[in-house]
């Protein structure tokens, strides 16, 4: 046999092992595409185009969320409600439910449609609770109804007994030991109604059901384009709710419930289906019964809303077993399975065998505090619709004062500074150009009263219903400002055929008429997450000649609350309001050279002038 050579053996074997040129270079553009790919599909895309820069930011990541501003004002106009501190001090003398002559006793005290759930005390029928449950009432008499139940792991919560208290007027009730309707037993109650404003969010008090509150009094159609996920399936939540995270744990009760935690912006929600025990804990409580093989199916539905959150910690469920207790805030009570109760009145929920606990326990406190920076947003946005709100009340204002006498200018208040009308940090430059007039034609042609130029451009858009309010002056901001209402098209389809919009405006000119501010906030109603953020606009124009000016546009998106689509709602605002801006000159410059043109056709002499000249 002849004897290969040992270089064409290695020859051979390189060959084999090492890729050819033509093999590394199909492997790199492969490697490039699924980075272009990546890039395109999670950075590079900014939205699709829709019916105007703010309808085009609901992409079909984008959940629908339709506060509408018209509730701004309606907290500006609360009505006065009532308070109502019922107190669950004790109960004595209850039936034995259990073989031993004991009872493990919980309440449940509603009032309308809300219901609160006191801790559950094990082993007794004189159980001491000392807590408090908060509820807000539109009138007087309001009727509250204590209902007392004996906790089983397996079978349907037996009644002990139950009262109905009427609540008639304000005041506070001493201590009273009312009798239960049951075969024995007596509730000690502590009464306390105060009067209070009623507010979008109730003061605090709403608790779970004032999200549903507020969905039920907006008005038009609510239409979300996804299918229903866990939270609705399993916990009857709004379409418009999303799972942001979800853990695998379990609930302490008797014994630990294995099951899953989901938490959206909104909520904090836990299911068990084991043993033939489904728990979803939900801060509701509804129990039904079926057979099934000989087992007993007890749904019980809890979830947490985050307001009612007052404390996130640490703890033990065992030596190896580390748990997150949720302390919630006094007056808020369970809802849906009885909670641990403590010495302090307030009641908590413990979680444990987590994979990652110290993971969940910051997502859980960053979701406590991003829904609490939320709420902070929206007051202030309150406070700033009120402004708003009040200066469309200045002008009438203005025309009385012009009516009476001059006073002495010491005796006016002076306003050292005026607020800005704009987020300047939310603002980046968009446009920058030469515009064919000067500043002070700018606001005679296109912005003052008599002009039509808004209408026309709205009319290109094919946007209806515009009002357009008069220019006033404002105590708060300088120069003069005013309001539009109008429906917009949406061409996205996550959004409704069309939204409502308002936009205010502002306007600012130097004393030599040289330089126009105009800023705008413009407000969707009816998109998704449209109540969480503004577009905020500033256009500067300044004369250069006799027939020119230069135009410098900045824009972008100035957010009243936290939302997960922060930075992708912000580029894509910016994105096509580049786009408007194209419309809105195009649409300037048409309308001001028919103007123009008009008016030298206007002011030229005619033939017969001339010959009598």
């Amino acid at each position: 046999m002849e004897k290969i050579p040992a270089k064409l053996i290695i020859e051979t074997a390189v060959n084999s092992l090492l890729p050819s040129w033509w093999e590394v270079e199909v492997t790199v553009a492969a490697a490039l595409f699924v980075i272009a790919a990546y890039w395109y599909f999670t950075v590079g895309d900014r939205g699709k185009s829709s019916g105007g820069f703010i309808t085009s930011c609901c992409n079909d990541d984008i959940l629908e969320e339709t506060d509408k501003i018209d509730q701004h004002k309606s907290d500006a106009q609360a009505k006065l409600g009532y308070l109502i501190k019922v107190g669950l001090q004790a109960a004595k003398n209850l039936n034995a439910a259990n073989l031993n002559g004991t009872s493990d006793p919980y309440a449940i005290v509603t009032c309308g449609s809300e219901k609160r759930f006191s801790s559950m005390v094990p082993g007794s029928r004189n159980p001491m609770w000392g807590e408090e449950f908060n509820f807000s009432v539109d009138e007087l008499p309001a009727k509250i109804n204590i209902t007392i139940y004996d906790w089983d792991i397996i079978r349907k919560s037996a009644v002990l007994g139950s009262v109905t208290v009427s609540v008639d007027s304000e005041g506070e009730t001493a201590a009273v030991w009312h009798s239960l309707d049951g075969p024995s037993g007596s509730v000690c109650l502590h009464l306390k109604t105060i009067p209070i404003k009623l507010s979008r969010a109730l003061n605090g008090y709403a608790g779970a059901n004032a999200r549903r509150r507020i969905s039920a009094e907006k008005q038009g159609p609510t239409m979300v384009h996804q299918k229903p996920g866990p939270l609705q399936n399993i916990f009857d939540l709004p379409a418009d709710e999303v799972v942001d995270h979800s853990y695998s744990c379990a609930l302490e009760r008797s014994f630990l419930y294995h099951g899953r935690m989901f938490v959206s912006a909104w909520h904090l929600c836990f299911h068990s289906n084991i043993f033939s025990k489904q728990m979803k804990v939900r801060f509701v409580l509804i129990k039904d019964q079926n057979t099934l093989s000989g087992a007993w199916l007890v749904i019980c539905k809890v979830i947490i809303p985050l307001e009612d959150i007052d404390e996130i910690r640490k703890s033990q469920h065992a030596a190896i077993n580390p748990a997150i207790t949720i302390i919630l805030r006094l007056g808020a009570g369970g809802v849906g399975v009885p909670p641990l109760g403590s010495s302090d009145g307030r009641v908590r929920y413990k979680f444990a065998s987590f994979w990652n606990r110290n993971h969940a326990f910051k997502i859980l406190q960053r979701c406590v505090t991003n829904f609490r920076a939320m709420l902070d947003a929206e007051k202030k946005a309150v406070a700033l619709s009120a402004l708003r709100a009040h200066s469309t009340n200045s002008s009438s204002s203005r025309a009385n004062r012009n009516k009476q006498p001059k006073v002495v200018e010491e005796s006016l208040p002076k306003i050292d500074k005026f607020q800005p009308f704009v987020k300047e940090e939310a603002l980046v430059s968009v446009y920058n150009d030469v515009f064919p007039c000067t500043a002070e034609q700018f606001f005679n042609l296109l912005l003052s009263d008599d002009s039509n130029y808004i209408n026309e451009y709205r009319s290109a858009r094919k946007d209806s219903n515009v009002v357009i309010g008069q220019w006033h002056a404002a105590d708060e901001y300088d120069g003069l400002v005013r309001e539009l209402t109008f429906r917009s098209l949406c061409k996205s389809p996550m959004c409704p055929p069309d939204t409502a919009m308002t936009e205010w405006q502002h306007v600012v000119q130097s004393p030599d008429k040289t330089l126009l501010v105009l800023e705008t906030v413009q407000q969707a109603h009816d998109v998704p997450f449209g109540s969480y953020f503004e577009v905020h606009c500033r256009w500067r124009v300044e004369t250069t000649s006799d027939s020119s000016s230069t135009i410098d546009i900045r824009a972008g998106a100035h957010f009243k609350k936290w939302c997960v689509m922060q930075s992708k709602i912000k580029s894509g605002a910016v994105d096509e309001y580049k786009k408007e801006v194209l419309l809105m000159i195009e649409k300037a410059t048409s309308y001001i050279t028919v103007r123009m043109n008009s008016d030298e056709a206007d002011t030229a002499p005619t033939p017969a002038s001339q010959e009598n000249a």
